[in-house]
């Protein structure tokens, strides 16, 4: 079983049933899917950015990741329908939990001068968007075997209801949130 699961249901769950006042365990915020996603206008001049890029995510990721491909034409962007733009992978279960507990535990601590991750990045309905501008970040990628520095996208999706119980979910998990400025010292 992961580790950051067991933490869930030992530690964060307990803690956010006393917080919230929950009924229930079954009322308790979790994950339920994380989505990482690349977008890659670059297909288009560079054919190996796809192969290199899917090589990447399946290091990250531990999955293969599926193609999303253009949905209509865009002639200022040289794109027709149907063509490769990107590629994405949905994490569920034990990869997923997997895939977070590397995220906070060794990843993000590698970014250059982080000052955590930005609070106002929820959805409105608790979940979660970071945006990732080099995956050199994950210990998994070799430095010297990639072509290009490429930035990823990932979605943390929870079952809280609003944002505030996913932020305190994430907050219990480890997630490095950036601090809070005071707007009394400001004034």
């Amino acid at each position: 079983m992961p580790r950051l699961l067991l933490r869930l249901r030992n530690e964060i769950a307990p803690a956010l049933i006393q917080e919230f006042s929950y009924t229930s365990n079954m009322q308790v915020p979790s994950l339920s899917k994380v989505v990482v996603n690349i977008g890659l206008g670059e297909a288009l001049q560079n054919a190996r950015a796809m192969e290199a890029a899917t090589r990447d995510v399946t290091a990250i990721t531990g999955q293969r990741p599926v193609t999303t491909r253009a949905k209509k034409s865009i002639a200022g962007f040289k794109i027709r329908e149907g063509m490769p733009i990107g590629i994405s992978v949905t994490l569920r279960g034990r990869r997923m939990y997997e895939f977070v507990d590397r995220l906070i535990s060794s990843a993000l601590p590698r970014i250059r001068d982080f000052q955590g991750v930005p609070r106002e990045s929820f959805d409105g309905r608790g979940n979660y968007s970071l945006g990732i501008r080099e995956q050199v970040i994950f210990p998994e990628i070799d430095y010297n075997s990639i072509d290009r520095i490429r930035g990823l996208q990932i979605v943390i999706c929870t079952t809280a209801r609003t944002d505030h119980e996913g932020l305190r979910l994430l907050e219990q998990m480890g997630m490095p949130f950036a601090r809070i400025r005071d707007a009394a010292r400001v004034a």
